[in-house]
């Protein structure tokens, strides 16, 4: 018997899908994805992005001081974080991104959505019912299917860059940039096209200066964003740059400078910073889907109608940062979500 929608995928865009599509009566599938040192090493383990980031402030809904006992009374005991079972402290201005994707997990679960820890290996969308088979060889025909497998940030892979993760080095500065942290401090930008500039500007509202650290003698940006950029007294150019270590201590204090080399011959240079932004693009997550859907030039599933979440094969829909290259952000994927499921709904009604 086919599933009437599996999701794939377990960031917000995807348990969001799950909630609607569990309370439509859809019996929803997800497949959360799997807890494997590959998929560590490129930040796509189960439960998102999110997942890794330390504070979120800007999602609706869960302000500083959400109440650690409810989190005790809403999750079971073998879904707690450590933090939580310990009663650490809070973060002074949200809740950790790890207990709010374990809430929109533990509320789709409440109503009723099943759950496979694994990855997708291979989809076969040419003949309907769909097939989906996971990477441990686990098979299943679905009527409906909804993507939500998001995008990985890039990183430039040095071994002091991942050491501070989450403790001064980010990769988006409109989800980390107005922390406390970086308020009132030096913070660099890595990259030269229109988000890094549009990252620095940005960061310029917070920190007490931008350093633009760029590998050539001019910006890949547009003409505009280069204005701006040069036009922002708190930003500095740093030509022919590139990032040679992140410095810091170990947590909680984190980043405190960098030191960049030169692309041209010339010495190193160390520059005191509270963060380093990485602005070199994000990679979505669709190879396992093998020229199933229409993928624009870098790899995100368009979506083939306005205000829908269509692809071009019907019956598969798309939500979150894997067809979003844009916004990029947990409540934007959790709304793209929503559509998303209600979209499948109204397919399998019809």
């Amino acid at each position: 018997m086919p599933e009437k929608v599996v999701i794939i995928g377990s960031g917000p865009a995807g348990w969001t899908a799950a909630i609607y599509a569990a309370r439509a009566n859809l019996q929803p599938l997800v497949f959360e994805g799997a807890v494997r040192e590959e998929n560590r090493l490129k930040g796509t383990l189960p439960l998102g992005q999110l997942a890794l980031t330390t504070e979120v402030e800007n999602y609706p809904g869960l302000p500083a001081g959400s109440s650690r006992e409810y989190l005790r009374t809403a999750l079971p005991p073998d879904r707690q974080p450590y933090w939580v079972q310990e009663n650490l402290p809070q973060p002074g201005h949200g809740i950790n991104g790890p207990e709010m994707m374990e809430l929109m997990r533990q509320q789709a679960v409440n109503f009723g959505t099943r759950i496979i820890t694994d990855d997708i290996d291979r989809v076969d969308f040419q003949r309907h019912p769909f097939t989906i088979t996971a990477l441990g060889g686990q098979a299943v025909e679905a009527l409906s299917v909804i993507i939500a497998t998001g995008a990985r940030a890039n990183y430039l892979g040095l071994p002091s860059e991942d050491r501070y993760k989450n403790h001064g080095v980010s990769a988006c500065a409109v989800c980390d940039g107005a922390l406390p942290r970086f308020r009132n401090k030096p913070v660099v930008v890595i990259g030269g096209g229109d988000s890094a500039v549009e990252e620095s500007t940005y960061l310029s509202k917070f920190a007490s200066k931008v350093y633009l650290v760029h590998r050539r003698d001019k910006l890949r940006a547009s003409k505009i964003m280069q204005d701006r950029a040069f036009a922002n007294p708190k930003i500095e150019l740093k030509w022919n740059r590139a990032l040679d270590e992140v410095l810091g201590s170990p947590p909680p204090v984190g980043v405190s400078g960098v030191r960049l080399g030169s692309t041209v011959g010339g010495a190193a240079e160390e520059l005191p910073a509270s963060g380093v932004f990485l602005a070199i693009g994000h990679t979505p997550n669709t190879d396992f889907l093998r020229g199933q859907v229409q993928l624009d030039a870098a790899g995100y599933i368009v979506w083939t109608k306005p205000q829908r979440c269509w692809t071009s094969v019907e019956g598969v829909f798309a939500a979150g940062d894997v067809a979003d290259s844009y916004y990029r952000q947990a409540v934007t994927a959790a709304g793209t979500g929503c559509m998303a499921a209600l979209d499948a709904s109204r397919f399998l009604s019809h």
